[in-house]
Order: C-alpha cells, then sequence, then structure tokens
C-alpha cells in the first residue's frame, strides 16, 4: 500500500500545486478557465484520440464489464437518491447528490493516473467506464432536471441530451479514434508525433487545473459533502467491486481498472452543471473539494487492494 501511495503522490502534489496558485491568486480563475478549456479541448482530446486509435472496439467493449459497472454505480445512484428524498429535497437536488456520488474525475485524473499506474492496457475499461458515465448518467442528469422543470417528457428533451453528447469532446474524440482504427489507416508519424506532444500536455494541465479550481470552493454544508464524499470514496468503489467480481464476473485485470476508476473523487463537470442549471452548487463544490482531499488515501488504499486481483 505504501508503495501505491508514493505512486499516486505526484499527481496529488500536482493537484496541490494547483490549488496552491489559485488560492494565492498567482493563477486567476480566468487562467484556470482557459487552462481547463485548453486541456478539455485540445490536450486530452488528442491523448484519447491517440489510444483509442491504436485500439478496436472488439478489444475494448465487452456487455458483462458495462452492465456491472452500470449496476455498481446504479445502486449507489438508486441509495443517495433515497437518503435525499427522506431528506425531502425537491428532485434536481437529490439528482445531484446522486451524481455526486457516482461521477468521477475519469477525464482529468483517472485517464493520466490510472494508465500510468496500472499500465497502458488500463486505457480501454477506464474509456469504458467514461463512456457509461457519459452516455447513461450524464445524461439522465439532464433529463431528470427538465423532466422536473418542463412537468413531462419531450423528445426536445432526447434532442438535447443527443446534441451535449456529440459536443463532448472526450465522446468524439473517443468515437473518432476507434473509427480511425476500425478503417486500419496508419497514423502518419508527423501525426503521431502531433499527438503525443499535445496529449502529454494532458497530464500537468489537468491536475494542476484541478487544483486551481479547487482554490475558488468552499467546504459549506461539511456534513452533507461528507457523505456524498464517502459514497464517491468508498460505498461506490465497493458496490462496483461487488457486481464486477460476484453478479456479473469480469476478467481480473478489467475488474481491478473498473474499481479503481470508481474510487476517484468527484468530478468538477457536476460543479458546471450545478451551476448552469443553479441547482445546489455550494453542496457540489464541497462534496469535490472534500472528496478530492480525502482521496490522497482512499485512492491509494484501492488501488493497492484491486492490484491484488490480478
Amino acid at each position: 500500500m505504501l508503495a501505491i501511495f508514493i505512486q499516486t503522490l505526484p499527481f496529488f502534489l500536482l493537484i496541490g500545486l494547483g490549488y496552491g496558485a489559485g488560492r494565492t491568486k498567482f493563477f486567476s480563475e480566468e487562467a484556470t478557465a482557459y487552462l481547463t478549456k485548453f486541456v478539455f479541448y485540445f490536450a486530452l482530446s488528442a491523448m484519447l484520440f491517440k489510444f483509442s486509435a491504436n485500439l478496436s472496439i472488439s478489444e475494448i467493449f465487452d456487455w458483462r464489464f458495462v452492465m456491472a459497472y452500470f449496476w455498481g454505480t446504479a445502486f449507489v445512484y438508486g441509495i443517495v437518491t433515497l437518503v435525499a428524498l427522506m431528506r425531502r429535497l425537491p428532485a434536481e437536488e437529490a439528482a445531484f447528490e446522486a451524481q455526486c456520488g457516482v461521477i468521477g474525475n475519469v477525464g482529468f485524473l483517472g485517464v493520466p493516473m490510472l494508465t500510468l499506474l496500472m499500465g497502458p492496457e488500463a486505457i480501454g475499461p477506464v474509456m469504458l467506464v467514461l463512456a457509461v458515465d457519459l452516455i447513461f448518467f450524464g445524461s439522465l442528469i439532464v433529463i431528470i432536471i427538465t423532466g422536473s422543470r418542463d412537468g413531462r417528457m419531450s423528445l426536445g428533451i432526447l434532442r438535447s441530451v443527443g446534441i451535449g453528447l456529440l459536443k463532448n469532446p472526450m465522446i468524439v474524440s473517443i468515437v473518432l479514434g476507434l473509427t480511425w482504427s476500425a478503417l486500419s489507416i496508419p497514423i502518419p508519424t508527423v501525426m503521431n508525433d502531433f499527438l503525443s506532444l499535445l496529449g502529454g500536455a494532458a497530464t500537468p494541465g489537468a491536475l494542476f487545473a484541478i487544483g486551481a479550481s479547487l482554490a475558488t470552493k468552499s467546504a459549506e454544508r461539511p456534513i452533507v459533502a461528507g457523505w456524498l464524499s464517502v459514497n464517491k470514496l468508498v460505498l461506490h468503489p465497493a458496490f462496483v467491486a461487488f457486481s464486477a467480481l460476484i453478479l456479473f464476473p469480469v476478467e481480473p485485470y478489467a475488474a481491478a481498472v473498473m474499481i479503481a476508476t470508481a474510487s476517484l473523487p468527484v468530478a468538477g463537470n457536476v460543479y458546471i452543471l450545478a451551476q448552469h442549471y443553479g441547482v445546489a452548487p455550494q453542496r457540489v463544490s464541497a462534496s469535490i473539494l472534500i472528496s478530492t482531499a480525502v482521496a490522497v488515501v482512499t485512492v491509494s488504499l484501492v488501488i493497492g487492494w484491486a492490484n491484488g486481483l490480478y
């Protein structure tokens, strides 16, 4: 476990560096926003395209894997939603608390960190987890919010969800990469070097951006945020492990990557959505801050345990 902690520490130190830059105002909110945009639309997209262009759908797609992660995640989503409704929260707030309980920082933290810690073969399972998060649970939050405000379901909601997925650069880069791979087109040397150079900026840029964005967040309502963090850091990987090892047995290495991915702290894009819809942004902000701070320890413990599965 100590060896894993030492391996994960540089990633969290980069987050800490970004946090320090943000807290001291050396890195302004505007600078953080532009760095995040650069990583999201360019560096991370280049990394994901290059990874997926060297894979095939048959290599990474596994229905059993998808079912294991989906149901493990759905269990926790249901628990958090039920607790929120028992506290008499509106459906919109319950939906955002559920998102905090299951949606981890897979794109900015999981992709760079797990491919380095668990080997490049981890990219396939990590991308599957990312796809399930974006396509199923990312769509679900939009459907719940829009449906509860309109008082009904409509084709317009589904159209908005579809357009949102098509505009997501992570989905687009993965699909384009897999299409490139399916067509068996070799990547030209110049293009490969370009993607390597640009994609190389994803890891430090993403981690620094996470830290700098955390500097503007506050730990208001820490009890609720703590409860949501426990769900994300403990219950989510635990239920995913149960689902992947018992309900829908998955190949050990893939199961280990899935469980490690489920242990990641709350994703920053949940806060962006909360701000956009004006639903509990402070609560989401606090959940991201607390879960990221505690994840320095919990992620190492989960990865160390998961590595023993294969």
